[in-house]
Formats: C-alpha cells, sequence, structure tokens
C-alpha cells in the first residue's frame, strides 16, 4: 500500500487554500493527503490516533491550526497532546518558520516527523483569512484598503459579526469587487487574485518542504 502525507486542518477553507498554494508552488508534484476535520475540537481529539497511525508508515504529519486570540495558547493546546503521545523536548515558544518535531525512533517507541503551523504567521493573533491578507497584491492595495475603511464604518447597530470575523468581514468584501465577485479563497488563489509568489508565503511553502521533503531537492518557487 502505497503511503501518504498528512496535513491536518480545521475547515474546508484551510483545505482549499493549502491545496492551491501546493499546486502553485510546485508542491503538488509530491503526494500530500489534506485533511479537514471541521473543527479545532476535532482534529486536536484525533491528533494522537493520527500520529500513531502514521507511525507504522513512518510519514510526516503536519498540523494547521489558527491562533485566533492568542498563537502562545494555541500553541500549548497543540503540545500538551503531542506530549501526551511520547513526544520529548518539545520547543516552549512558538517559531516564525513554523515548528518541526523530529521522529522517534527507538526499540519502544517509534512516531513520525510532525509539523505545526500556527496562522497567521505562528506569532500573531487570527486566522486564515489574515494569512492570505498577507497575499493581496501590491496592486489592490489602494481597493483593499478601501474594503477595510468600509468594513471600519459599519455603524455598531447594524454591525452582525464579532470583532474576531472582522479580517473575514474586509477579505470577502474585497473579493466581492472583483472581476469575477465573491470567489471562495482557493479560487483567489488559483486565479490569481491572491498571489501564492509573494514573499510571505514563501515561510508557510518553506515550512511545507522541509515537513515533507527533508532530504529531497524540490524546484524553486
Amino acid at each position: 500500500m502505497r503511503t501518504q502525507r498528512r496535513l491536518l486542518v480545521e475547515g474546508s477553507n484551510d483545505s482549499h487554500v493549502l491545496r492551491h498554494i501546493c499546486i502553485e508552488r510546485g508542491l503538488d508534484k509530491i503526494e500530500i493527503e489534506i485533511v479537514d476535520y471541521e473543527g479545532i475540537d476535532s482534529l486536536r481529539g484525533s491528533i494522537a490516533a493520527e500520529l500513531r497511525a502514521r507511525a507504522e508508515e513512518g510519514d510526516a504529519v503536519g498540523i494547521v491550526v489558527d491562533a485566533n486570540s492568542d498563537a502562545s495558547s494555541r500553541w500549548y493546546s497543540i503540545r500538551d497532546r503531542l506530549s501526551g503521545v511520547g513526544y520529548r523536548n518539545l520547543p516552549k515558544e512558538l517559531n516564525p518558520d513554523g515548528i518541526i518535531i523530529p521522529a522517534i525512533d527507538d526499540p519502544e517507541l517509534f512516531l513520525p516527523q510532525v509539523g505545526v503551523w500556527i496562522m497567521p504567521n505562528n506569532r500573531d493573533a487570527g486566522a486564515l483569512e489574515d494569512f492570505l491578507m498577507f497575499l493581496v497584491p501590491q496592486s489592490q492595495e489602494l481597493l483593499f484598503d478601501y474594503a477595510i475603511r468600509c468594513v471600519s464604518e459599519i455603524p455598531e447597530c447594524p454591525r452582525r459579526f464579532a470583532e474576531s470575523a472582522e479580517s473575514k468581514a474586509i477579505l470577502h468584501t474585497w473579493l466581492a469587487w472583483q472581476k469575477q465577485p465573491g470567489n471562495p479563497f482557493g479560487v483567489a488563489i488559483k486565479t490569481h487574485v491572491l498571489d501564492p509568489s509573494c514573499p510571505s508565503a514563501n515561510a508557510l511553502v518553506a515550512w511545507l518542504r522541509r515537513l515533507f521533503l527533508p532530504t529531497t531537492q524540490t524546484p524553486e518557487a
């Protein structure tokens, strides 16, 4: 049976975004199965089973989750799960380049290499939409700034979305003003309305390469 590398994500938007970034940046040539767990609780609860299943096959596992209000707290919630499975010497601090934990291979325990990326950038509060804001092309900055102003000027009483969802509201507002209004995030990357080649995507792409192709040369993106 052919084995597959696994990338665990919180939702369908994450899945589509990462799949199209992999295609656009040349990572579609390797076999990465992106698994949508439909929520952080489901994903977090499945980490141990995923890692034990991969232990038999030796393939790396990646975990991509949103920071939400606190990136460090989110990392510690994942770190606790990894520690419970048997990983040792886990970093206490986040790394802006993403975390990669080497495989454990000893007579009593084998665990695969595992990586963790906290959206948007392993540092700031936020989510997938905040990462996607980094991919707005320079040619669209004026229009994007106008979308930010429009959302910020919505009166408090008619405003129905929570403050934590403001980046999502801004991004969808801006996407509604494109040549093809309202495309999903993955399609926006595919059509380069969002630019997957911009420098802000490089750290994520480099993390994916280190995690899944640690000893293999890949084409420059």
